[in-house]
């Protein structure tokens, strides 16, 4: 409609800061994280979006998804959507492209919350006050003190009563270590505090099945990618076979892949990342998808992204505290969340869309473009 406000511009920049120490998980390892912003404006007022992709994800945003979005109203996100899906056809949707039209979505979601002077959460409408959190980090690179040191932060400092350490070292090549880690995380937290792993899918079926009793010994409840969330057939046979709930979905860039997922039984609680998805508006129907089968949701890392449609659905299990991006999100931006307690209040102060403004002088000395 004529009357409504048209999307004028649509920018990036990227930002990469080292890790505090080197990192890995079962499968990966690194020491730096690249953030790519997108702004939308349109008139006085900017949205904003992110996701943590490589820089080449910038490049897309402007030459193939930016023309795409301009001129629509603001107000239409989904149809904007649909428009960005269509033009990476050639290009490929799963990966890059998917993670790109997320950061444009999220930022248009931003920008039509700010422009009605909503919170987002109200704006898509609440299920829930409070976003459970988990604290999220236990690389396999950390020694013991270090791991100590991360979880009494969670669990003691800012009262978290959920916390995951990565397992599967080494492609699953470090059985006894993983497990001693698991022993000593069971230690540090005690009794009351959920205890999670995610092996990144660094282990064989075989495998999986084997660790899942001792991790069960040790009070283990979640059993994030025992195995490759490629496999689903085999990943829904590791979850018929072990007593652990087995969790996946972080990798899934389209509708349909979550639809997979949920079709072959392969998981107990559903992962979706609201900055690799396809945006906000993927992540509901997602998160629909799996409602319709009696499947509670979980948001995955990006925790300020996640916060308000977090908060929208009402099969949310909990959002991932992840060390790394919690890092990033408190340094680059104003209007980040307080997880004392376990739990966060997206829209609790009234402020606008995401809530999150960005401090130039504070985001300068990272900026890469």
């Amino acid at each position: 409609m004529s009357d409504q406000p048209a999307v004028e511009a649509v920018d990036t920049a990227v930002y990469t800061v080292p890790t505090d120490t080197p990192e890995a998980d079962g499968t990966l390892a690194w020491d730096r994280t690249t953030l790519v912003l997108v702004t939308v404006r349109a008139g006085a007022t900017t949205g904003l979006g992110y996701t943590y992709a490589p820089a080449a994800t910038a490049h897309l945003v402007r030459e193939l998804l930016a023309a795409t979005v301009t001129g629509l109203s603001a107000y239409d996100v989904p149809r904007a959507n649909e428009r960005m899906c269509r033009a990476v056809r050639n290009a490929g949707l799963p990966g890059v492209a998917a993670q790109a039209i997320a950061a444009v979505d999220i930022a248009l979601w931003d920008l039509k919350a700010r422009l009605l002077g909503l919170p987002l959460v109200h704006l898509l409408g609440a299920a829930r006050d409070d976003v459970p959190v988990y604290g999220s980090g236990g690389f396999t690179t950390y020694d013991a003190a270090r791991q100590e040191r991360q979880l009494r932060g969670w669990a003691e400092k800012e009262g978290i009563p959920r916390v995951k350490i990565k397992i599967g070292e080494s492609w699953g090549t470090r059985e006894d270590r993983d497990l001693d880690r698991v022993a000593r995380a069971r230690a540090t937290v005690g009794d009351t505090v959920e205890l999670y792993v995610d092996a990144n899918g660094g282990y064989t079926a075989g495998q999986a099945v084997r660790m899942a009793g001792p991790l069960a010994d040790h009070g283990v409840t979640w059993f994030e990618e025992p195995v490759s969330s490629d496999h689903l057939t085999t990943l829904a046979d590791v979850r018929a076979r072990t007593p652990i709930d087995v969790t996946a979905g972080e990798y899934g860039y389209t509708l349909a892949y979550f639809e997979h997922m949920l079709a072959a039984g392969a998981v107990d609680c559903l992962q979706a990342d609201v900055t690799r998805c396809g945006g906000i508006t993927v992540w509901l129907r997602a998160a629909a998808l799996a409602h319709a089968r009696g499947i509670d949701v979980s948001g995955h890392c990006a925790p300020h992204a996640h916060a308000h449609v977090a908060a929208a659905v009402p099969n949310l299990r909990h959002l991932e505290w992840f060390h790394d991006h919690v890092r990033i999100e408190r340094l680059l931006f104003d209007g980040v969340l307080d997880p004392g307690g376990g739990s966060i209040t997206p829209g609790a102060d009234g402020a606008p869309g995401l809530g999150l403004t960005l401090v130039e002088e504070r985001a300068a000395p990272y900026r890469t473009e």
